[in-house]
């Protein structure tokens, strides 16, 4: 709805209803000037964004302007001469699109913000200006009319008459000022409608030239597009006809680089690092080395290969003789020794490898020294899980146990390496180790002890708990149910061998033990998490993403010590399916009801009271309880309603999951628990409480099928219950 039109004759009632549609006109022209204000401000942004623009460009014209193509080799095709001149055309084409731009920039502020900028001050201005006067009158006559009204009847008649006639001068002169205001402010109404919108048209038709300018430029460009794009295809073509010999050339060269060695004027070439004597001691330096074996001269010239630039003045000198240089003479590999004739002393060389270091004596006729070596071999020992392994494990946390179970910082405080080293070369000497009444004696320290516990445990070959099963260990530890977490550690501890499994018990109880007595130690269950969780659980690779999971192994070993009795002392249960394990989370969790794209697969609502769906679940259990304590392999070929489940996520696990349940009746009514929108044509969408007709299973795991208002669709199972 427009505004309403503002009556000349309403100036002189000035009635409340002419003070509300003046008062609408005067908003809408405030609109307008802060929206003239806003273009004003964005126009100067977008022309300086132009500028900014353009001058970006330019850089970038003069830069492909200023490079210039070197083709290997003596001379260019025409192809590589057209693909060289390319890019001073394309800089052409750039400068002169840009000068376009420039001159339609200076036009935009000229046919945009100036004209914009005058309707404003002058237009919108001018009629500020007049709702000043308007009100200044209107003050004034309401005044003075009140002052005349208060005027005594006893007056003169003279003063009386004088009143009246100096009112209406006032009123007169306030009528005419009404008058002026709302022609001033109907005129800009209509004016904003030509000269508002007149420079914006200006403006988008600087646009269209200087677009059109492009496209004719495009059209000039056009055919020497056409020729570099043949020369482009051209090069490429002839590129890809000699890559392969190219690269068969490369091959040999990395089978056998000597043999398709580049013809050198020199007998022996390379890199050696050249031992020198400074003022502080001796240092090693490289040196791109030369030998010409008819003139046995050997030139070295210091090169950094890093930086690219050389380290200092060339050396020539005349070859005496090299030897081999002694392993056990000095601490650095493929050494050898040169005398030269005109240098006194010996330059002691060093090469890249062996074989480059028999290549430069070879060239050099030189000679190897006669010693002989007296290398002594350790056998260095390992950590194992064998019966020393459990006899160092078990005299540790006996002598923690029965000296220091009470220390405060239990395992958390570390021994001195030195010490921790030393205590473990005594355990895993055999001849102690055979010993296994022989207690730790009282000399080394608690925390020596606890550091070469865990020490120990760290120089396994693998992780206590495996490499192969840290992966399903964080798993577990990632879901939301505490009782699904305890029950997939369960079942994957029983996984470990025998000997990983009995040495995590042992270590269990023990830190059982140790966080008993938490508040004399302070060592708490979640303290020996930190500790022992990135020992017994490290990841095969460092990763970022290893790190962030140190937190979920730290959970795994506090879930084993405060379950260790259960964990170690009973049978996994079945493990549960990736649905029940949904399910579990979402009874633990007060959120709201699941989605039907998370697709639910195996809760049936066949029974409706507590009671029945209690005595159903007691049955499964007893069933599942019975079934794990026969044997393993009866479990998997049985015909019973247990079946593998081979949707599970985790490779790692074997699971297996109930059967559907056959309480099911078909065609029968359900009532919905929750609300659902249906995904798929396929599907039926409804709120809680709505009642379905002719319910019964599915051929698609966890979906029911049902009628709801003559329509047959699928529902899912866990949202309905049986009536």
């Amino acid at each position: 709805m427009g505004l309403p039109a503002l009556e000349f004759s309403d100036c002189c009632l000035d009635s409340p209803h002419f003070r509300e549609t003046l008062k609408s006109h005067e908003a809408e022209l405030d609109k307008t000037n802060k929206f003239i204000k806003e273009l004003i401000k964005d126009g100067k942004s977008l022309i300086g964004a132009l500028k900014n623009l353009s001058l970006a460009k330019r850089k970038f014209a003069d830069s492909l302007n200023e490079f210039k193509f070197q083709c290997i080799g003596d001379a260019e095709t025409d192809d590589e001469m057209c693909i060289a001149r390319s890019l001073q055309e394309f800089a052409t084409v750039l400068r002169n699109l840009e000068d376009e731009r420039i001159r339609m920039i200076e036009n935009a502020s000229e046919v945009l913000i100036t004209p914009l900028e005058k309707f404003r001050k002058e237009q919108i201005g001018a009629a500020k200006e007049a709702k000043k006067k308007y009100d200044k009158e209107t003050e004034k006559y309401c005044g003075i009319l009140e002052k005349h009204l208060n005027l005594s009847s006893k007056k003169k008649e003279s003063q009386l008459q004088e009143a009246d006639s100096q009112v209406d001068l006032v009123r007169q002169h306030f009528y005419e000022v009404s008058l002026e205001y709302v022609f001033k402010v109907q005129e800009v109404q209509e004016r904003k409608m030509f000269e508002f919108v007149e420079p914006l048209l200006a403006f988008l038709q600087g646009l269209f030239t200087f677009y059109h300018h492009g496209y004719e430029l495009a059209k000039d460009f056009s055919d020497f597009k056409t020729e570099l794009t043949i020369s482009i295809q051209n090069t490429r073509n002839r590129f890809e006809g000699t890559r392969s010999e190219v690269e068969s050339l490369m091959k040999k060269m990395k089978e056998n680089p000597l043999e398709h060695k580049t013809i050198s004027p020199y007998t022996m070439e390379g890199y050696l690092y050249v031992q020198e004597k400074r003022h502080f001691g001796t240092s090693w330096v490289k040196h791109y080395c030369t030998y010409q074996r008819d003139s046995k001269q050997i030139t070295m010239v210091p090169f950094d290969q890093k930086s690219g630039g050389k380290g200092g003045e060339d050396e020539s000198v005349t070859l005496k003789s090299c030897t081999r240089r002694k392993t056990d003479s000095i601490e650095k590999r493929f050494c050898f020794d040169v005398e030269a004739v005109d240098r006194p002393g010996v330059i002691t060389m060093q090469a890249l490898s062996e074989e480059d270091r028999r290549l430069w004596m070879e060239a050099m006729d030189g000679r190897e020294p006669v010693y002989n070596s007296n290398k002594d071999s350790q056998s260095e020992g390992t950590a194992q899980l064998d019966s020393i392994g459990f006899s160092i494990i078990k005299k540790c946390i006996h002598a923690v146990e029965t000296r220091g179970i009470n220390e405060q910082g239990l395992y958390r405080i570390v021994g001195v390496n030195s010490r921790v080293q030393k205590l473990l070369s005594v355990l895993m000497d055999p001849k102690t180790a055979s010993e296994t009444e022989t207690d730790i004696c009282a000399e080394w320290e608690i925390k020596t002890i606890t550091s070469a516990l865990k020490t120990y445990l760290r120089m396994l070959p693998g992780p206590l708990m495996m490499y192969q099963f840290q992966r399903s260990f964080i798993k577990a530890a990632k879901l939301e149910n505490q009782e699904s977490r305890v029950s997939e550690i369960h079942s994957l501890v029983h996984r470990l061998p025998e000997k990983n499994r009995q040495m995590l018990q042992l270590l269990m109880n023990h830190l059982a033990n140790v966080a008993n007595n938490h508040k004399q130690n302070l060592m708490t269950v979640a303290n020996l998490g930190v500790v022992f969780g990135p020992t017994l659980l490290r990841p095969q690779e460092e990763t970022v993403a290893a790190i962030m999971d140190i937190k979920f192994q730290n959970i795994v070993i506090e879930i084993l010590i405060e379950n260790h009795e259960k964990i170690f002392n009973t049978v996994p249960d079945m493990p549960l399916t990736n649905a029940q394990l949904h399910l579990s989370r979402k009874k633990s969790s007060d959120s709201k009801p699941p989605s039907c794209s998370e697709r639910p697969l195996t809760l049936f609502h066949a029974m409706q009271s507590a009671e029945k769906q209690e005595q159903r679940n007691s049955i499964i259990n007893s069933s599942l309880e019975s079934v794990v304590s026969s044997n393993a392999n009866s479990i998997l070929n049985s015909s019973s309603s247990l079946q593998p489940n081979m949707n599970s996520s985790d490779p790692d696990l074997d699971v297996l999951k109930p059967a559907r349940p056959k309480s099911l009746t078909p065609f029968r009514k359900a009532k919905a628990l929750y609300a659902c929108k249906a995904e798929h044509d396929s599907e039926l969408s409804f709120t809680a409480g709505t009642v379905f007709d002719n319910v019964h299973p599915s051929q698609e795991p966890g979906w029911l099928e049902g009628t709801l208002n003559g329509k047959t669709g699928l529902i899912p199972e866990n949202y309905v219950e049986f009536l």
